[in-house]
């Protein structure tokens, strides 16, 4: 028994060992990356304390910046004036103002049903058809007393145009057959709801009835969709409400079938969804109409912000320090090129170009290459 326990021992005291083990691994891991990102903030800090220090050597001593082991190897670019544009993407989807459920409008039994999914159909095709005795019976009976009423009335005319009778004789049969004609139409528009016609061309999505099925009225028939009248609706955060009007130009992309197109903002809502702080856009559909249905995904890309005359700069070079936003712009002094540190104030950002609102203007000419490396007032050669 004694090897036994002391077998057992051993094995829990090297458990223990491997998980201290374990545990001081990990202690020395998260010790390493605490140091890593304390001496990663110590360079940072550093070289933005050796800027500002190179900066006030520059302003005490203007030799300084003459020195050629102290200029910069630069590139720059000419500021000018373009047509700038700020976009966002929304998601969207699909829809169409034909895409309906047709239900039963009188009970009755399903004597026919016609079409299946998938079926492509034309306006006005007999759909499915109910059983409705008692409204032909109605129907037979009523001509039968409309054809006597009919005979009746245009004897009753002719001896009333003759002077014959009277003229309370010629009002009852006048009456009595238009009463029929009233009740005729009516049982005939009764008959014609146990007819389910396809109201427009389309395809049937939804067949949701069987022969011999007993419907009751407002039971769904089925569904069917056309791509007559497709379009694109998305849910706009409110922070857009007034970005956009109708007549606006969309890039539309589509996923699932990796096509793109372009088209109009067709209708804004200038309603906004209580719910979800959204207003809903909708958008026109001019292309690839036969690839689309219903609730089939998009992303939309609409223009929010458009300055025609911008002042422009890439946003690498607009820097940032404890007062605000700068730019190194080159300027001449004495046959000499020097970096000035001009403050700005940015204004919208989009792929890769920020908007300069002030501090640079049309002409000036900004350090895009080894702007990281400049200060204010120190030499800069220009690269070749």
């Amino acid at each position: 028994m004694r090897p036994t326990i002391i077998m057992k021992n051993s094995i829990l005291i090297l458990a223990l060992a491997v998980l201290m083990g374990a545990c001081n691994e990990g202690s020395e891991s998260e010790k390493l990356k605490a140091k890593l990102e304390k001496i990663e903030k110590d360079i940072q800090s550093q070289t933005i304390e050796a800027a500002e220090l190179k900066e006030q050597i520059a302003e005490l001593d203007p030799e300084f910046a003459k020195v050629t082991d102290q200029s910069v190897l630069i590139k720059s670019e000419t500021v000018k004036p373009m047509d700038f544009k700020h976009k966002i993407q929304v998601q969207g989807e699909v829809a169409s103002r034909k895409n309906i459920t047709m239900g039963a409008e009188t009970m009755g039994r399903v004597t026919q049903v016609n079409v299946s999914p998938g079926d492509m159909v034309k306006r006005n095709q007999l759909l499915v058809k109910l059983d409705a005795p008692t409204t032909e019976n109605s129907i037979k009976e009523l001509k039968t007393a409309l054809d006597l009423a009919g005979t009746i009335f245009e004897k009753q005319k002719n001896l009333w145009e003759q002077k014959i009778g009277t003229e309370v004789q010629y009002l009852e049969a006048k009456n009595r057959k238009e009463t029929l004609e009233r009740q005729l139409a009516t049982a005939q528009s009764q008959l014609d709801m146990a007819f389910i016609r396809a109201p427009f061309n389309g395809r049937i999505n939804d067949v949701s009835v069987n022969t011999g099925e007993l419907v009751q009225p407002g039971m769904p028939i089925l569904n069917m969709v056309s791509q007559e009248e497709m379009y694109l609706q998305a849910a706009v955060s409110e922070d857009y409400i007034n970005d956009f009007d109708q007549g606006d130009s969309v890039e539309v992309y589509l996923p699932s079938i990796k096509k793109s197109f372009s088209t109009i903002v067709s209708a804004v809502s200038y309603v906004i969804n209580p719910n979800n702080r959204t207003f809903q856009l909708e958008v026109k559909v001019n292309e690839f109409v036969d690839k689309l249905k219903p609730n089939q995904f998009a992303r939309l890309t609409l223009v929010d912000y458009e300055n025609e005359s911008a002042i422009v700069v890439p946003s690498d070079v607009v820097q940032q320090d404890n007062i605000g936003n700068f730019v190194y712009v080159v300027k001449s002094e004495k046959n000499q090129k020097k970096a000035e540190k001009v403050r700005v104030e940015r204004g919208k950002t989009y792929n890769g170009n920020t908007e300069i609102l002030k501090g640079i203007k049309s002409g000036d000419v900004i350090i895009s290459e080894g702007y990281r490396e400049a200060v204010n007032g120190i030499a800069v050669r220009l690269a070749q």
